[in-house]
């Protein structure tokens, strides 16, 4: 779950199933009465038909809330008043070393933890970059770059274009359950 719309079908989903939510967040759900094994089986079910999947492996839960941290703190805080690096973040949030979570991310995904940033980063500034109410100075601050040529350099080896080049061209933004 990536978005407040994921967490809002994932409680409609689980409520026609006949659940009491007590909690939900993204990657995680507390749910009432604890599900049997034929209930987790109609919920995965269930699941699959709105597009998500129902995450009961240890290592592969801790990926998803490592994606879930990443994606939560790029997508919806002002990075430059973040004074805290994602390594220290991660290993906060989830009390696991750091080195730890980078080994199983990249092993599960393919892909490093600073790539997986960087991607949210640019998926973020394009959004921003599509609002057109700050220039790519005020959006590299805000995206917490230390520069606006930082910021256009990683642009463009993600996404092939400059930041210019890019709000020129029909190019879209993909959806960040996609990243």
């Amino acid at each position: 779950m990536v978005c407040n719309r994921c967490l809002l079908v994932v409680r409609q989903t689980l409520q026609a199933l006949n659940f009491d939510v007590k909690n939900i967040g993204l990657g995680w759900v507390e749910v009432g009465p604890e599900p049997n094994p034929d209930q987790l089986h109609a919920i995965a079910s269930a699941f699959k038909v709105v597009g998500f999947e129902l995450i009961d492996d240890y290592k592969t839960k801790l990926v998803e809330q490592v994606r879930n941290l990443i994606t939560e703190t790029v997508q919806y805080s002002d990075l430059s008043q973040l004074n805290i690096n994602f390594s220290t973040l991660l290993t906060e949030k989830l009390q696991k070393p750091y080195p730890y979570l980078s080994n199983l991310f990249s092993e599960q995904e393919g892909n490093t933890i600073e790539h997986y940033i960087i991607q949210q980063k640019v998926e973020k500034i394009k959004e921003l970059m599509e609002y057109g109410d700050l220039n790519l100075n005020e959006i590299a601050l805000k995206m917490g770059y230390s520069s606006s040529a930082h910021l256009s350099a990683q642009f463009k080896k993600i996404t092939g274009f400059s930041p210019s080049q890019y709000r020129n061209s029909k190019s879209k933004r993909k959806a960040l359950d996609e990243l």
